[in-house]
């Protein structure tokens, strides 16, 4: 029970705030871009993630009522408290977008994304653009605080800087800060790294000390293993940890974190029951779009499910032709 201090709770706004509420834990599913979608972010949820994030929504899409958007909010049944992130680069499209999701999906957070590398992304003024120009930060942030009218938190997530001659998470993190956002999270990398190299804890842990308690501090960046968030919250002092690409056909690494910190080691998981939980997705999935587009998405969900089950690389083949719901029984239904 030694590491029992590392988990615990944390609390999203100030008690005295009306949207003020408390998680169940610290350890987070991050927002994935194609692959946190509703019925991956439910299974997260059972495998003991505490706290969720949609994949990154367009303010400009919402705001254009594109139909296909307003599907990336959807709230999973079991998702009592959950995230919508949104990105874009002007303060009054932002504003209303904060005010779209509200009226869809009465979600407890609106996450702004100031950290995205991907160059469509940031050529719109969103993204990592936002953590390289804190002004226009924390204008949005200010916006989206007004917008939201005191009825979710307002988060954001942020990058370390541009490149490593511009290195400006300070900065960002204030104006936020200073704008009323009741969390940070920081990626650890620069826009310029992508997802390549590492990412520098230390960074992180200058944040939280910059913040010193007056929100709480996440961390995310290099961390696929359970011992990789114990580590992080060790060494950098952080209320919490977002699994993103460590997630990815692992949804178990919740459930295996938190039985680290609170036990000291974790237990393995079996691959009959990898493989039942990636056909518990891949219906759910079905049952959200269609099965065709399920079975589409899934094929690279299926192969990261099957890593390190033996025989995988010619389970991986198959799985890549995978046309419908019979086609993956067939493939896998040997390891039910």
């Amino acid at each position: 029970m030694q590491d029992a201090a590392l988990f615990h709770p944390v609390r999203f706004g100030a008690a005295d705030k009306p949207y003020s509420f408390v998680t169940t834990g610290n350890i987070f599913l991050a927002p994935v871009a194609g692959y946190s979608d509703r019925s991956f972010r439910s299974i997260c949820v059972e495998q003991g993630a505490a706290f969720t994030y949609t994949e990154m929504v367009s303010a400009e899409a919402l705001v254009r009522q594109n139909w296909r958007t307003e599907e990336l909010m959807a709230r999973a049944p079991n998702e009592k408290v959950y995230s919508v992130q949104i990105f874009g680069g002007r303060e009054e499209t932002m504003a209303e977008a904060a005010r779209i999701v509200l009226e869809k999906t009465g979600c407890e957070v609106i996450d702004i994304n100031c950290g995205c590398p991907v160059p469509k992304i940031v050529k719109t003024g969103a993204g990592s653009a936002l953590t390289r120009d804190p002004e226009r930060l924390g204008a949005i942030v200010r916006a989206v605080k007004q917008a939201a009218e005191n009825r979710c938190a307002i988060t954001v997530k942020i990058r370390s800087g541009w490149d490593a001659k511009t290195i400006t998470w300070k900065e960002a993190a204030l104006a936020a800060l200073e704008n009323g956002a009741d969390a940070i999270t920081m990626h650890p990398r620069t826009k310029t790294q992508g997802y390549e190299g590492f990412s520098d804890w230390q960074k992180l842990k200058e944040l939280v000390a910059l913040v010193a308690g007056k929100v709480p501090v996440f961390g995310s960046g290099d961390l696929f293993r359970p011992e990789d968030a114990k580590k992080m919250l060790e060494q950098t002092g952080c209320d919490g940890v977002m699994f993103a690409r460590g997630a990815m056909g692992n949804p178990f690494i919740f459930k295996k974190t938190v039985q680290l910190l609170q036990n000291g080691a974790y237990e393995d998981i079996p691959a009959s029951e990898r493989i039942r939980t990636a056909f518990r997705e891949l219906e759910m999935l079905a049952r959200d779009t269609n099965e065709a587009h399920a079975c589409t998405e899934m094929r690279k969900r299926f192969c990261a499910y099957s890593k390190g089950i033996e025989g995988g690389a010619e389970l991986r083949a198959q799985t890549i032709h995978a046309q419908n719901i019979e086609d993956y029984h067939k493939i896998f239904d040997a390891y039910l």
